[in-house]
C-alpha cells in the first residue's frame, strides 16, 4: 500500500484549510459579514432568509396569465391597483399572511391580491375568484387623481349620469354637493372618480338576473364630502356617495361597496 505518513497528510491538511479561511476572511468585508460574519454566507453567497432581499417596484404593471394587465402602486398610505381598460382604482389595504405573504383587501375585507415574501403576485378576479399569477413587467408612474376645474367635473357627471341612465333604460340623475356646499379644485377630481365609479356600478348591477329589483330603488345619485367614506340608499330614492378628499383615491367606497348596499336596501 502506497500513500503519505498519516501525520504528514493531517498537517498538510490542517495548512490547506488554514489557507481557505485565511482567503475567505479576506474576501468578506466586515459589512457584509456581519458582527460574527458567516462562514455559509462567504462559502455559498447571500441567501435571502426573508423575501425582503427580492423587491419589486414601489409602483409596477403586471400581466396575469390570461393576458389581464394591471398597475400596482404602493408608494401612497394605501395600495392601489387599477387594470388597463377600466377606469376604477381600487384602494387596498394590506394585511399580513402566512409564510410571511401580505393579502392586500377591498373596502369590504375581500382579498384582491396576494403578494409573497419573494415577489410573487397573485390577483383575485370575478373571472378567476381563486386567483391569477401575474408577473412583473416593468416600472409604471404613480396612480393619480387628475386635477380639473368646475366644468371639467360637471362633463364628468353629465358622462356617469348618461352611462348609468343607459343601463338603467332610464335617467338616473349625478348631482354633486349638498346646499351652500361646492366643490373645491381639491374635492373635484375626487367627486369626479366617485361619479363614473357609482355609474360602474349601476352597470354592473344592470347585469344581473336580478336587476330591476335593484335598480329601480335608484332615483338619483348624490355625491357629498364628508370625514370618510361611505354609501348609502334612502327610501327616498338617493344613492348617497360620500368621498373623504384629504385621502386622495382611497376616499371614495367600491364600485363593489355600492353594488353591496344597493342590493341589501331591497332585501
Amino acid at each position: 500500500m502506497t500513500g503519505e505518513p498519516l501525520a504528514f497528510s493531517r498537517t498538510k491538511a490542517a495548512a490547506v484549510l488554514a489557507v481557505m479561511l485565511g482567503l475567505w476572511l479576506s474576501l468578506v468585508s466586515p459589512a457584509t459579514a456581519g458582527p460574527l460574519g458567516s462562514l455559509r454566507d462567504g462559502l455559498f453567497g447571500r441567501h435571502p432568509s426573508d423575501g425582503r432581499d427580492i423587491a419589486a417596484p414601489l409602483v409596477a404593471r403586471y400581466v396575469t396569465e390570461d393576458g389581464d394587465v394591471f398597475t400596482f402602486d404602493r408608494s401612497q398610505s394605501k395600495a392601489l391597483l387599477k387594470f388597463d381598460g377600466s377606469f376604477e382604482v381600487w384602494a387596498l389595504q394590506p394585511q399580513p399572511a402566512p409564510r410571511g405573504d401580505t393579502i392586500y383587501k377591498n373596502d369590504l375585507g375581500e382579498p384582491v391580491l396576494r403578494a409573497t415574501r419573494l415577489g410573487g403576485v397573485t390577483v383575485f378576479t370575478d373571472q378567476r375568484p381563486g386567483g391569477a399569477a401575474a408577473a412583473l413587467a416593468g416600472i409604471a408612474p404613480p396612480l393619480k387623481l387628475a386635477i380639473m376645474g368646475p366644468q371639467v367635473l360637471l362633463e364628468r357627471l353629465a358622462q356617469a349620469s348618461a352611462r348609468a341612465s343607459r343601463a338603467a333604460r332610464r335617467l338616473i340623475q349625478f348631482d354633486a354637493g349638498r346646499p351652500g356646499q361646492e366643490a373645491t379644485p381639491i374635492s373635484a377630481p375626487l367627486i369626479a372618480d366617485a361619479a363614473m365609479v357609482t355609474s360602474e356600478a349601476v352597470v354592473r348591477m344592470s347585469k344581473r338576473s336580478d336587476a330591476r329589483k335593484i335598480l329601480d330603488h335608484i332615483l338619483r345619485v348624490q355625491l357629498v364630502e364628508g370625514s370618510r367614506a361611505s354609501v348609502q340608499l334612502d327610501s327616498a330614492g338617493v344613492l348617497e356617495v360620500t368621498v373623504a378628499p384629504p385621502q386622495g383615491l382611497a376616499g371614495r367606497p367600491s364600485s363593489d361597496r355600492i353594488v353591496q348596499v344597493a342590493q341589501s336596501f331591497r332585501q
